[in-house]
């Protein structure tokens, strides 16, 4: 590696903050400490197979699905990582049916955490790429501790978002609003390292990332829209590859690096999931954040998550994030083929959500 490429991702954060003269260095620390959490969740994820942290254990989290043991340790170490700071007002995780409090003993700050631990557990087992997500905003209640209200608040007010994806190696992506940069953990050194200065989505797409057997459940408009991906519906058109991982870090940080779209639609409305599984608060938001400051966009199917009023913890939204112009195509087709989907999914979409 090139010296001039020696950036850690410490003095990257706190560069950063010199362009903006009104920073305490509060934001920059939490920054911080998820890179820690990192570093410490990826030595463990390495090991897992040495130190009986693989399977199961006999706990359901808030979405009905078994509990992984790495799942706790890693929600457990960013919690241990934050709760005690005074930078934080409240947080919360995909592995808690509630918010998650400040123990009294300690002080509250300015900043609400939200995140997911590890997702794309159930590859844990078979070596498979997996992730955390997190995301930041700004808290505003009047009180000392953080509230519902302050987590519920629409992507667009998000203040920093990131992922970190534990395979071949660990990287870590974050965006504070001013670009997309990505960092790899150098083992050796003990240290994420930046290799990937402004990251923005290929202008040639290569691949569409889809579960392919849930076929049965599309909506008519994504059966077509997905053939047209696969260059049989439409005229001229290359076909792009598939790859799914089933980790939506994976495939999400695969196709920003390469071009391409990841999408968990919403089922058919009489099936299991008419509003996707993946949830609002603790991977849409962050990824779709990151997603435009890269230079594409996420979508319900029906316009941009960053505009979604969330109504609960655990709302599930369906998903459409990727290069702008691949998005974009998916709404059209939902637009033009999915009436029936969309008039059973708009009145969950838009029922009150706590903040106005």
């Amino acid at each position: 590696m090139s010296t001039k490429r020696l950036i850690t991702i410490e003095r990257h954060i706190q560069e950063q903050q010199k362009s903006h003269p009104s920073a305490t260095g509060t934001f920059t620390s939490m920054l911080q400490d998820m890179a820690l959490a990192a570093k410490i969740i990826s030595r463990e994820i390495n090991r897992a197979g040495l130190t009986d942290l693989l399977g199961a254990v006999d706990t359901i989290n808030s979405s009905g699905e078994r509990q992984q043991k790495l799942d706790m340790f890693a929600d457990e170490m960013i919690y241990q990582m934050n709760d005690h700071t005074g930078r934080v007002c409240a947080m919360a995780s995909e592995e808690h049916d509630d918010l998650i409090d400040v123990p009294v003993e300690y002080d509250t700050g300015n900043y609400v955490l939200l995140y997911d631990p590890l997702d794309g557990s159930s590859n844990i087992d078979v070596n498979v790429s997996v992730g955390t997500i997190f995301s930041i905003h700004r808290k505003f209640s009047r009180g000392e501790r953080g509230t519902l209200e302050d987590v519920l608040q629409r992507g667009k007010r998000l203040v920093a978002a990131g992922y970190v994806v534990y395979g071949s190696s660990t990287m870590m992506v974050y965006t504070t609003g001013n670009g997309v940069y990505g960092f790899t953990l150098d083992m050796a050194l003990g240290e994420f390292l930046l290799t990937h200065d402004n990251l923005r989505f290929p202008e040639i797409a290569q691949y569409y990332s889809i579960n392919q057997g849930n076929e049965k459940y599309w909506t008519p408009g994504i059966r077509r829209y997905v053939k047209w991906l696969q260059g049989i519906e439409g005229e001229g058109h290359k076909p792009l590859a598939h790859r799914y991982i089933g980790s939506l870090v994976a495939d999400f940080h695969r196709n920003l690096l390469k071009g391409g779209i990841f999408m968990y639609p919403g089922d058919l409305a009489d099936k299991g999931k008419p509003y996707g599984k993946i949830r609002l608060m603790y991977e849409a938001q962050a990824l779709a954040f990151i997603a435009e400051q890269a230079g594409g966009y996420a979508s319900d199917g029906i316009g941009d998550i960053l505009d979604l009023r969330p109504h609960s913890l655990h709302q599930r939204v369906p998903i459409f994030v990727g290069s702008r112009d691949l998005v974009e195509r998916a709404e059209d087709y939902i637009r033009k083929y999915d009436l029936d989907w969309q008039e059973s999914y708009k009145p969950y979409r838009t029922q009150d959500a706590i903040l106005k």
